[in-house]
């Protein structure tokens, strides 16, 4: 493979090492300052921005990380990013704490929603002498990285896919309501996924922390009923639906009116009714061509429960995973699932959710070829 790199470098990072070092290797100018008169005329950031395939910051270091995520642009390599329209591959390093920084976590996350790549630091030894999370990765597996955004597959252009993701919320009084722990963040990943691999995406949503991914269409919801409601109108017309929300299977027979008081110690009882069954519903309604893909949150007799319902919703495929696990429970990065058909099934090792919904679409993908 070969590559025509450009360099640009913040003035700090000069201080670690010489541009001419870069320039040897590269073949172009190393570029620090915005207003450098010394090259071919152009408005530089611009024409580099227009000219990248892929843009590479590795080392990211907290301070580039918060200006990017921020839209703050006031040197070379900041108003670069800010003027690509190419994918942006970030590899942070940096000591421990500022790793673990709430603020640069946040920003961590506000990258990730707007499709931004992170390659994330793994633990070692590092330069201020501490040991932990902040080393930046093997190069071999940034530049792997790199390369499937350069190469990434646009196999869905042309495809319509309804992703439903999050919690539903029931209300019991005007302020408490029946919930669960999901974070959206599979069905989240599986939309971003979708999108970057060129399908128009609808994602419907319940109420979580997470910024929709860009290019994505939202369509938020609260309740179960009006995930349903959202969800039948749009279905027809999908080529391929993803149940990964997590709909409340009950709902408060009356919600009270006004805010419930204690009740001087005595117990309170309170009358839930069964929701309509979203999944179910959906694979009913299911027209030919269509591929339908649900979930299976389980804790317990998960495969047995899983193969349940994908013959009892009319699923096509559906992944299942044990919530109790460590790494595939709620509110974490990673998954552990198994995929399954009628034909059989696939159990996948610990990985990423943005990977899982990879894999997710693939299988998804067979089966509409099938």
């Amino acid at each position: 493979l070969h590559a025509d790199v450009h360099v640009l470098m913040t003035e700090n990072a000069t201080n670690f090492i010489n541009p001419i070092t870069f320039e040897t290797l590269t073949g172009n100018k190393c570029l620090v300052d915005t207003f450098d008169r010394n090259f071919q005329y152009s408005v530089e950031h611009v024409s580099l921005a227009k000219k990248a395939d892929v843009v590479m910051l590795a080392p990211a270091s907290a301070n580039v990380i918060g200006k990017i995520a921020h839209g703050i642009a006031d040197d070379m390599l900041s108003t670069t990013v800010m003027a690509t329209r190419a994918p942006v591959l970030v590899a942070p390093a940096m000591n421990t704490g500022m790793w673990e920084n709430a603020a640069v976590q946040q920003n961590i996350k506000t990258l990730r929603a707007r499709g931004v790549e992170i390659v994330a630091p793994v633990s070692g030894h590092l330069a201020c002498g501490d040991n932990g999370a902040g080393k930046l990765e093997d190069v071999a597996v940034i530049a792997e990285r790199a390369c499937e955004l350069l190469f990434a597959k646009k196999d869905m252009e042309g495809l319509r896919v309804m992703v439903t993701a999050g919690p539903s919320r029931e209300a019991l009084d005007p302020v408490r309501y029946i919930s669960n722990r999901s974070s959206g963040k599979m069905g989240y990943a599986i939309a971003q996924a979708a999108q970057k691999r060129g399908a128009e995406v609808t994602l419907l949503s319940g109420p979580v922390a997470i910024e929709a991914p860009q290019g994505v269409k939202l369509v938020p919801f609260t309740t179960t009923q009006e995930l349903l409601d959202r969800a039948s109108e749009l279905a027809r017309e999908q080529d391929l639906l993803i149940q990964a929300a997590a709909p409340a299977d009950y709902r408060a027979k009356e919600v009270a009116p006004q805010k419930i008081k204690k009740q001087g110690g005595e117990p309170m009882t309170f009358t839930l009714v069964e929701n309509p069954d979203v999944a179910a519903t959906l694979g009913k309604a299911k027209r030919s061509g269509q591929v339908f893909v649900g979930f299976a949150a389980e804790t317990n007799d998960v495969l047995a429960h899983a193969r349940d319902k994908l013959a009892r919703k009319n699923l096509d495929m559906i992944v299942a995973n044990d919530v109790t696990r460590p790494g595939a429970g709620f509110d974490v990065d990673t998954n552990i699932v198994t995929l399954i058909t009628k034909d059989g099934q696939e159990a996948l090792p610990m990985m990423s959710k943005a990977e899982v919904a990879q894999r997710i679409l693939d299988r998804a993908l067979a089966l509409r070829r099938e």
